[in-house]
């Protein structure tokens, strides 16, 4: 059974049970905690959790996921990948333990003929939570699985929580037996390499409080509402169905694996034992399989590479493909031959992967060719590591692995394949202590910003009274009631002149931060009192919430209140959203569709907007984009706005923002009807001329294969113009030639300004020279090592002391001599200190000189033992720096 008739299958029998089928969400998760959707219920989370009414009582889908915690892992288990697909059931408060139980056990062992997968249910073993005798008591009884293959665990692997407080339950698992030759007997508590886990059935019914840890929490209720979470993982059934080894050899991921093997000239013998010759290729192959499939996948959902968040999964993910490969002996570009494969096995359940192939691999096979030339540059800069690591005699360093892979994007597995060719050993331990270092600071810096699951009990409260009406769209002033007033997260029955507050209306024209544009400010007055509202925003969808602090009188919870949106500050926020879907369809016109939206953000005349292209943009192409724009604001094309249905915004070809979570019912902009046509929620302008102007203010790099463009409008914009012709202005009359003349003139003036600088440093150099024929004579005997320690005073930089020093080492012949020269650079010490071979001999290293003096001086340095540098940041220190060098070669 192929992989997709799976899929279909479990959506066919959960439909027919009355449940409704919902598409697979983006792996880029709406949930600010998660980069990814890691597991199929995070699309559920805000039904599971009570954030939102769900629109319905039962849903069943197949939901893709990426998970790379374990990513050093892929390829050496069959219960490790980074890709998958979730099939899940879920019920808000509908049925429970009784039903769900019995639907799995249905689905699993019902003939293929009579829309079941056909498993034999005396293959089939049960786990349950050590304390749930009911759903124990199910399985034996109302399933009638026997009691010797039910098997009690404990909350490590059977109790599903966020990890914080809030909903939690029990788990119920199902393990498929693979066999004898697999492992031994005695269920999953004895080998889950033979017992493979294939379902899990989370019974959500507890409230928990005062977490600790997994293990480590209080239970303090039970859930209203009872809810039904269960996953089903697709890849390892089908693994089952279509009787292979493991779940990279079933049909959507073994073409890419077999490919990747003809290129290598390997044969793939599917084994998973350490001690087996094949093993280490095997797993590369494997490894190859599934991250060339999940970055399909991840393109196709709008990631692209870069160097932080999901960019960097993608582009580590890339990148160890491509490692992979090179390591089974193929170092050209192998992208082009495996994409085109895994697209193939995946178009029949994603067909957006072939339909949008340009693109994914357009920006798949460029991050290829970058990783190539980080291998090439790496290779240089490891080969003078193993040069000087040889020279010393001592390994490759720790540090210098870390640098190889931090700063080059060198992989460590080429850096200990290449050292081991030239015969040199690496600090591979100390390497990876300091990866470890690395990681626990980054999960440090990701804890500290989680924060999508706050307590947000307060507005949940406030939501079950209903949600706030927003008027925005057709009025900037209307009347309202407060439901409710908020200071430090406690509803309060007043607020005086000058407390700052939280303010939740029955009715707002405040438009609350939403899809890039900024809130709106304004007033809110009633008898007695006037409160400046700062921000608006919406911590649960359906409940705005004002930011406010009151300037006169109190305001009393339930007041009745006028509400008064700044209205020249919202015209110029909907002149700038506006401007933005102008940028974009500009940016079509121009560049083509490939140019698509990663992100914007929008205020009082002035946008930004990011978009998805590999190059920077010429100032004639800027120029165009501009002008394009222009044109169509001149044109003043009508602005209209349409509700209707997702299906039919998409049937339409309204654009839509990639990892955006849409409703059933959305808002479509239009601009000239189809000229710009995007899913929006934002205010907008009803005509583009009232926009006035458009001044695009530049284009940078924002990540890899990420570039924005900001602008002003309207009358921003003209500030921005006249402030830039005020200034060309005066440039023509301070060089005295009309505004046309004037780049000819600046680049007249930044060659002989050039040609000045050129001067000034031969004369320096010349200076410097000089002084070296008199510093000579100022050397000292250290107990049989010639010294010249001198302070050359201010310096243009370092290399005018490398210089200097190297000239006088020179200068001093063969007998052992040093040289320590210091200066000051912009205000901060600097210092170089060269030794000759025969003061070398005499065990003198510059390299540990140079630490001594940074220390005086404040800072740090290092090198080899000819020559180092080093720095600080006490000038005055200089002098001690010098004499510490003297007596130190003294006192060796």
């Amino acid at each position: 059974m192929k992989s997709h008739d799976i899929a279909d299958r479990w959506i066919t029998f959960f439909a027919g049970k009355g449940h409704t089928p919902v598409p697979s969400a983006s792996l880029i998760s709406s949930d600010p905690s998660l980069l990814f959707t890691v597991a199929g219920m995070v699309p559920f989370i805000p039904y599971l959790t009570a954030r939102e009414v769900p629109p319905y009582k039962r849903a069943t889908s197949v939901q893709k996921c990426i998970r790379t915690g374990d990513i050093d892992e892929v390829g050496k288990t069959v219960r490790h990948g980074t890709f998958f697909q979730m099939c899940g059931n879920f019920s808000f408060g509908d049925y429970f333990k009784e039903t769900a139980i019995p639907y799995a056990w249905e689905l699993l062992t019902s003939p293929l003929d009579q829309g079941g997968f056909g498993l034999p249910p005396e293959r089939l073993w049960v786990t349950v939570y050590n304390e749930d005798d009911e759903a124990l008591e199910i399985w034996r009884d109302k399933v009638g699985v026997p009691v010797e293959r039910i098997q009690r665990i404990g909350k490590e692997d059977n109790y599903w929580s966020t990890g914080q407080p809030g909903p939690a339950g029990p788990c119920s698992e199902i393990f498929y037996d693979r066999g004898p030759e697999y492992g031994v007997e005695g269920g999953p508590v004895a080998d889950e390499t033979r017992y493979i886990e294939i379902w899990n059935l989370v019974f959500m019914q507890y409230q928990i409080d005062n977490v600790t840890s997994k293990t480590d929490f209080d239970v303090v209720g039970e859930l209203p509402n009872k809810n039904i979470d269960t996953g089903l993982g697709l890849e390892r059934l089908a693994m089952i169905l279509q009787g292979v080894e493991n779940m990279y050899e079933t049909d959507q991921i073994r073409p890419v694996l077999d490919k990747a093997a003809e290129l290598a000239a390997k044969t793939y013998t599917s084994t998973e034992d350490p001690a087996d010759p094949h093993h280490t290729d095997d797993v590369r192959l494997r490894v190859v399989a599934d991250h060339i499939r999940s970055s399909l996948m991840l393109i196709s959902d709008g990631v692209t590479p870069s160097n932080e968040g999901r960019g960097y999964v993608l582009r580590r993910l890339i990148r160890r493909a491509v490692r992979a490969m090179r390591l089974l002996g193929v170092e050209t570009a192998v992208l082009p031959e495996l994409l085109p494969v895994s697209r193939d096995a995946m178009k029949g359940a994603y067909p957006v992967v072939e339909t949008d192939f340009a693109r994914i691999a357009r920006i798949a096979y460029a991050e290829e060719r970058s990783f190539l030339r980080t291998i090439a540059s790496g290779t240089t800069r490891l080969e003078e590591a193993v040069k000087e690591s040889k020279a010393a005699n001592t390994s490759l360093s720790a540090a210098e692995a870390f640098a190889l892979h931090d700063t080059y994007g060198f992989p460590i597995d080429l850096t200990l394949e290449m050292a081991g060719e030239a015969g040199l050993a690496v600090d591979e331990a100390g390497f990876r202590a300091l990866m470890l270092e690395q990681r626990q600071r980054a999960q440090k810096d990701a804890k500290t910003k989680k924060s999508g699951h706050a307590d947000l009990t307060v507005f949940h409260e406030l939501l079950a009274k209903g949600e706030t009406v927003f008027t925005g769209y057709t009025e900037l002033e209307g009347q309202g009631r407060v439901r409710s007033i908020l200071s430090s997260g406690a509803a309060v029955s007043h607020a005086s002149t000058g407390e700052e507050v939280q303010i939740v209306l029955d009715a707002t024209p405040f438009y609350a931060e939403a899809g890039g544009q900024a809130a709106d400010t304004g007033l809110i007055t009633g008898d007695g009192f006037i409160v400046e509202v700062l921000d608006v925003q919406k911590p649960i969808k359906g409940l705005s919430v004002h930011k406010a602090i009151v300037r006169e009188g109190e305001l009393p919870a339930d007041a009745l209140v006028r509400a008064a949106v700044d209205r020249e500050r919202r015209h110029a926020a909907e002149q700038a959203h506006t401007g933005t879907h102008i940028v974009h369809a500009a940016l079509h016109q121009i560049l083509g569709p490939e140019a698509l939206q990663r992100g914007s953000y929008n205020k009082a005349g002035y946008l930004r907007f990011d978009f998805a292209w590999g190059e920077g943009l010429s100032a004639a192409t800027r120029s165009e984009i501009e002008e394009v724009a222009n044109i169509a604001i001149r044109n003043n094309f009508r602005v209209d706005t349409k509700v209707m249905d997702l299906d039919a915004a998409k049937a339409l070809g309204a654009m839509a923002l990639f990892g955006e979570n849409y409703g059933s019912e959305v808002r479509v902009v239009e601009i000239d009807g189809a000229w710009s046509r995007e899913l929006c929620g934002g205010t907008h302008v009803d005509s583009t001329s009232r926009i006035g102007s458009l001044t695009l203010l530049g284009e940078q790099s924002v990540g890899s294969g990420n570039r924005r463009v900001e602008a002003f409008v309207g009358m921003d914009a003209f500030r921005h113009l006249a402030a830039e012709r005020a200034l060309v202005s005066s440039l023509s009359d301070m060089l005295k030639v009309p505004s046309n003349l004037l780049p000819e003139r600046v680049a007249a003036t930044l060659a002989k300004l050039k040609t000045a600088e050129k001067e000034l440093e031969r004369l320096r150099k010349e200076q410097l020279g000089a002084a070296a024929a008199t510093l000579v004579g100022t050397a000292v005997d250290a107990s049989g090592v010639r010294v010249i320690a001198h302070d050359a005073g201010e310096v243009s930089g370092a290399d005018d002391l490398r210089g200097l020093a190297l000239d006088l080492r020179n200068r001093l012949g063969t007998a052992p001599s040093v040289v320590a020269i210091a200066g000051a650079s912009n205000g901060r010490p600097i210092i170089f200190i060269a030794a000759n071979d025969a003061a070398r001999s005499q065990a003198v290293s510059a390299g540990a000189l140079v630490k001594l003096a940074s220390g005086i001086l404040g800072g740090g340095g290092g090198g080899k033992p000819d020559m180092a540098q080093g720095g600080g940041t006490d000038v005055t220190a200089i002098p001690a720096a010098l004499v510490s060098v003297t007596d130190a070669i003294k006192n060796r």
